[in-house]
């Protein structure tokens, strides 16, 4: 079995323009090998594909679609030569997974490579998954967006073509799910998205989330929409005697025109003035300007989805030019502990959206490992903070491993697609029902609200900051464990 290098999920990688190196398997009934075969961008095995410009989220009361089909697909000559893959080595399934370890995005994927161990080292996947009355030895190939749409397109080719993926797993933002996702559903193999709103996912393959009825054959998530986002931050915004004008924060990406479409009206049906700060790029390096805008407008609450590194730019130019909400809701940043790092004591008193903690009441499907143990495990594992991104990448594979022990044969794709439409199960994210959510293919988790605060004596909270429930209006059953205070008194 082959072990992770330092680069944080690409695992024995090849030699630029090196034919890719054949892979341990296990038989049947034996462990799962962890594989991994990221090659450079634009060598001759691996041509990159072309960028795509993608158009999400909703404007003028309908979804803007996603651009049309990717530059590159896969032949049907391609897809004869994947299933040739899978009669040769019939006693094996493979599953890839995609997330950012390396970029913009990369603390969406610190805690990838323990999941995925974890969800290996289970029964249902270490001893063979069960599948149509046979075992099967299961491979799993990470790969890494390098937190670049394009480069998830083409390393999501490369789990098709040179892999022979029977299943792809992809996590963390539309700018590695869609374009997956997307390619996935061109070319028949069964795909599990997470760790984005369901309404930019959606628009991303094409729909309407105004208007969710098209079924997407081999496409499936789970995660909460934007309506989520109002439900948590806005009952933290009434508990907060201010002004009611809302700063937002939403730049010119498929989460910013996403949230910039919807949040608005969220905001104002509860009485709240929100005041747009505009559609600026990804990377953006000052935003004096914005920061003007919001201190003329007297703005005591601020909403925003950045990118993470523009975030941290931003907050540290307003506490320069002495732009101090009251109180500060944030989506997309400030989720790991790695962002907190970065700004040190100004991220006290930040609050965001929590889908998965030590404090959630979740177990695994599949050994009923707790929240609490899996945070443990991982704290005791690495030395590091807990992530939220544990527990959402753990269910992906139970919902994996669910599809292919439903289907007749695993490496049937459109079988274990179908499965994966009619999953309902309790998970370590909580219930997931693929079959009943806002649109087809989706299902929905709770969100509670919490905050950052100087770590205190205990199990998960020991570290310079902690990340403490302070609301539970959409998440009923999650413990509160601390007080919701102004961000700036």
């Amino acid at each position: 079995m082959t072990h992770p290098t330092d680069d944080g999920g690409a695992f024995d990688r090849p030699a630029p323009g090196a034919a890719p190196r054949d892979r341990t398997t296990a038989p049947a009934g034996g462990a799962a090998s962890l594989t991994g075969q990221d090659q450079p961008a634009g060598n001759a095995h691996n041509p990159v594909l072309p960028r795509r410009d993608f158009l999400l989220g909703i404007a003028g009361g309908a979804a803007l679609l996603g651009a049309g089909r990717l530059g590159a697909t896969v032949t049907e000559a391609s897809r004869l030569v994947n299933r040739s893959f899978n009669v040769v080595k019939p006693g094996k399934v493979v599953i890839g997974f995609v997330s950012p370890q390396t970029g913009a995005l990369a603390d969406f994927a610190t805690s990838n490579s323990f999941a995925v161990q974890r969800a290996r080292q289970t029964h249902a996947f270490a001893k063979g998954l069960k599948s149509g009355g046979r075992s099967y030895a299961v491979d799993i190939v990470i790969k890494d967006s390098q937190s670049d749409p394009n480069r998830a397109s083409q390393v999501a080719r490369d789990l098709i073509l040179n892999d022979g993926a029977d299943l792809i797993i992809t996590s963390s933002t539309p700018e590695t799910d869609n374009p997956v996702a997307l390619l996935c559903e061109s070319e028949g193999i069964p795909c599990v998205s997470t760790v984005v709103p369901w309404q930019s996912w959606y628009a991303g393959l094409g729909g309407n989330p105004l208007k969710p009825t098209t079924k997407y054959e081999y496409n499936v998530m789970f995660f909460f929409g934007l309506e989520a986002f109002g439900k948590t931050f806005i009952p933290m915004w009434k508990r907060i005697s201010t002004n009611k004008v809302v700063a937002e924060m939403f730049p010119n990406d498929a989460d910013g025109n996403a949230f910039r479409a919807a949040f608005p009206a969220m905001a104002k049906a509860a009485g709240y003035t929100p005041v747009d700060g505009g559609a600026y790029p990804d990377g953006t390096s000052s935003f004096t300007s914005m920061i003007s805008q919001f201190k003329s407008h007297h703005c005591e609450i601020y909403v925003n989805v950045p990118l993470p590194p523009d975030f941290n730019t931003f907050w540290k130019q307003a506490a320069q030019q002495n732009f101090k909400p009251k109180l500060a809701t944030v989506a997309k940043v400030l989720l790991f502990p790695a962002d907190v790092k970065a700004l040190g004591h100004l991220v006290n008193n930040i609050a965001t959206d929590v889908w998965w903690s030590p404090f959630a009441p979740y177990k695994s499907s599949i050994d009923g490992t707790t929240a609490a143990q899996l945070a443990e495990a991982y704290q005791q594992s690495t030395g590091q903070q807990w992530t939220q991104a544990i527990g959402s990448t753990y269910a992906a594979f139970e919902v994996a491993g669910k599809a292919f022990a439903a289907a007749s044969d695993p490496r049937d794709h459109k079988d274990v697609a179908d499965k994966l439409h009619h999953l309902r199960f309790e998970s370590m994210n909580g219930l997931l029902d693929f079959a009943s959510g806002p649109a087809p293919g989706v299902a929905v988790i709770e969100a509670a609200g919490a905050q950052w605060k100087p770590g205190r004596k205990g199990k998960f909270t020991d570290f310079p900051y902690a990340l403490y429930i302070v609301d539970n209006s959409d998440a009923r059953d999650w413990h509160v464990n601390a007080e919701l205070q102004p961000t700036n008194p």
